[in-house]
């Protein structure tokens, strides 16, 4: 099986080693994205939501850049800094995955990094 590293510019680079995402044959395993702007490279000021917002555009981004999408995706875990906040999240989430959602799990993290409030992983088709 081919294995491939993706990487797009549309994300704020990580500052840890660690891909974007690699692809393996037809499959795309996405790292934990953060609510980083990639504009600022700072967290997406606004709370849980803003953050969730752009946490799902910066995997979307690293799914396009795979070959998959937001659409194509199997699986995802979601790291929260506080499960009361996972109402709000789950707001903005269902914008992203309005129908069939992809199978999911979702922990409560002592920490994040960079403080962030949510952070999300993938595992698409491609």
């Amino acid at each position: 099986m081919k294995r491939s590293v993706v990487h797009t510019n549309r994300v704020p680079p990580a500052r840890v080693p660690l891909s974007q995402a690699i692809r393996a044959g037809d499959w795309v395993f996405a790292s934990g994205q953060l609510g980083n702007d990639p504009r600022t490279g700072r967290l997406a000021e606004g709370g849980i939501k803003a953050e969730t917002r752009q946490v799902c555009e910066n995997l979307k981004a690293v799914l396009e850049a795979g070959g998959s999408s937001l659409g194509r995706v199997v699986k995802v875990t979601i790291y929260l800094a506080d499960l009361g906040e996972l109402m709000a999240m789950n707001e903005v989430f269902n914008e992203y995955f309005p129908k069939d959602p992809p199978a999911r799990t979702t922990f409560q993290a002592a920490g994040l990094v960079a403080g962030a409030r949510v952070e999300i992983e993938a595992i698409a088709t491609v």
